[in-house]
């Protein structure tokens, strides 16, 4: 497992922002400061979980996603967002956790 970004919910629409239509939310590139902080705003309709739109998550880069998930409660399944890397949400001690798995080549 290795750190990957910082996830930070905000109402303030921000420079450089992708929209991810299938999930109703903007976020940031988490490349684009050096301290990996990735700033995520959700529409009114967003159909993600309360605790992802409203609490800060980090991110870890892990080799086996469905291996990361296994006794971890899950909030967001396994689901592609981009090309090339697939992710999931978990809750761990009441805070939400990233888990991201990229393509191998």
């Amino acid at each position: 497992m290795k750190y990957h970004h910082l996830g930070i919910p905000t109402v303030e629409e921000r420079a450089g922002e992708t929209y991810l239509e299938k999930y109703k939310f903007y976020c940031t590139d988490h490349e684009s400061n050096p301290y990996g902080i990735q700033w995520m705003r959700f529409e009114a309709d967003c159909p993600l979980p309360s605790i992802v739109q409203t609490v800060a998550h980090v991110a870890f880069e892990v080799a086996d996603l469905e291996g990361a998930l296994e006794g971890h409660e899950i909030l967001i399944g396994p689901n592609s967002p981009s090309r090339g890397v697939r992710v999931a949400f978990v809750l761990i001690d009441g805070a939400p956790v990233e888990f991201l798995e990229y393509e191998r080549r």
